[in-house]
């Protein structure tokens, strides 16, 4: 697997499936997130287990994300047909119903590869082949600044997307670090031997 966390995220042009239905032979990563951040996320295949839960879960979530310009993209290495398939498939019959942001296409897996989350061998729950449990955080200019991923069996937890976001834009706008199980409503640190002092001498006990 790749490490990207401070590179410029691979671009990569395929077909998709639009939020609205729309099926597109031309979705582009860069310019759709032309001066938005990102949320890259790629899941197993559609019409699985725990793939519909994430999916969902990040859907509902796509409004709190929205009110921090980012856009929310998901990759598998499904046709854009399957993916319309599963968005007109409900939620009570398997499927995930109309979820609220693009879901693109990687029948080549071309995608995945340039991402290093492509299953090839190894220990882990998942078939050769497909996309890894992954998730990318990319900048408003194009830089990955955070990445995951999982085991098949471990599903995602959605409210950390939110928050990894919340974080990175905190920090861009103060200067300060954001310590372990940080939150919005809570304050950061300036990076230096001094800032974490002072900070650990009030909040050790309680991390």
């Amino acid at each position: 697997m790749s490490i990207l966390v401070g590179r410029k995220a691979p671009d990569f042009t395929s077909d998709a499936v639009l939020a609205n239905g729309t099926i597109v032979g031309d979705f582009n990563l860069s310019k759709t997130l032309e001066g938005k951040y990102g949320v890259l996320f790629f899941y197993p295949m559609d019409f699985t287990f725990v793939c519909p839960t994430e999916i969902v879960a990040l859907s509902h979530r796509t409004e709190a994300l929205a009110a921090l310009n980012t856009q929310v993209i998901g990759v598998s290495i499904d046709s854009h047909h399957t993916h319309f398939a599963y968005r007109n498939t409900s939620t009570d019959n398997g499927g995930i119903g109309p979820v609220k942001y693009p879901l693109v296409a990687d029948l080549d897996h071309s995608i995945s590869r340039a991402y290093g989350i492509e299953v090839n061998g190894g220990e882990s729950y998942y078939p050769n082949g497909v996309s890894m449990r992954a998730t990318f955080v990319i900048d408003a200019n194009g830089i990955v600044r955070h990445q995951v991923v999982n085991d098949e069996p471990l599903g995602r937890n959605m409210d950390e997307v939110v928050r990894i976001v919340e974080a990175l834009q905190y920090f861009e706008k103060n200067g300060q670090v954001c310590p372990a199980g940080w939150t919005k409503d809570k304050s950061g640190f300036s990076g230096t031997a001094a800032g974490v002092a002072a900070y650990m001498k009030d909040n050790a006990g309680n991390l």
